[in-house]
């Protein structure tokens, strides 16, 4: 199982928190960087999501009742998209074209109903989902604009931890800049699920719809004993 690196490149015990985990991350050059950076993007433009948003995938769910992790790119860069959660949008926007196809995803492979009017995922977050994105702000207007080093190490150790956590973990990696992470994934708790991306200029080429990931990894919960997530928005 492989741990987080300190500064001296030796093993450290497994991070029992994100307190501890940022306090880890805190003593990295690249933290110190990112944060000038972040400084000087959010008083000189616009930068989605609100600041204090910027973490909001790690206030809503414990490491310790985590069971799923998504991977997104980067931020929703509209206006009112952007609310620190992969693939999530705050109640009352108009759902983004990827989110509503894992919504008809879900709706045909667990044979629910979901509410298309909503397109904030925080009843995931709550219930061990970690929507993550591996850039976590973005310039308005500008994709990837926010696409730095110091961001790419963040994922990194944030993959090294997310390893090293005991209990079974399912990884839905959607697209090929997803699968960039199956490399950090190495403990046998943890099972990882693929496809191409839920974005229309895939999803329509074919690969998402029919892959069956939401029910695959209820059902790889439940063989480990741990209670799996509603999907459902409703």
């Amino acid at each position: 199982m492989r741990k987080p690196l300190n500064q001296d490149g030796k093993i450290v015990s497994m991070i029992a928190s994100w307190k501890e985990f940022f306090d880890y991350v805190k003593s990295e050059p690249y933290s110190a960087s990112l944060h000038q950076f972040l400084d000087y993007e959010y008083s000189h433009g616009t930068v989605y999501p609100p600041r204090d948003m910027v973490f909001q995938a790690f206030k809503l769910t414990d490491p310790k009742d985590l069971k799923v992790v998504i991977i997104g790119q980067d931020p929703y860069h509209e206006p009112n998209q952007a609310m620190g959660l992969s693939f999530s949008v705050p109640k009352g926007v108009p759902l983004p074209p990827s989110l509503i196809n894992i919504y008809k995803e879900i709706e045909n492979d667990i044979g629910c109903k979901m509410d298309f009017t909503s397109g904030d995922l925080t009843c995931w977050a709550k219930q061990g989902v970690l929507l993550l994105n591996a850039y976590l702000s973005v310039r308005a207007s500008s994709p990837l604009s926010h696409r730095r080093e110091e961001y790419e190490k963040f994922i990194f150790d944030c993959m090294d931890y997310l390893d090293s956590l005991d209990q079974p973990i399912v990884f839905l990696l959607w697209g090929g800049f997803a699968k960039r992470y199956i490399a950090k994934i190495h403990n046998p708790a943890h099972a990882v699920l693929t496809s191409v991306h839920p974005s229309p200029l895939s999803a329509n080429r074919g690969g998402w719809f029919g892959n069956h990931h939401f029910s695959k990894c209820n059902s790889y919960l439940s063989s480990h004993g741990v209670t799996p997530i509603t999907w459902q928005n409703i």
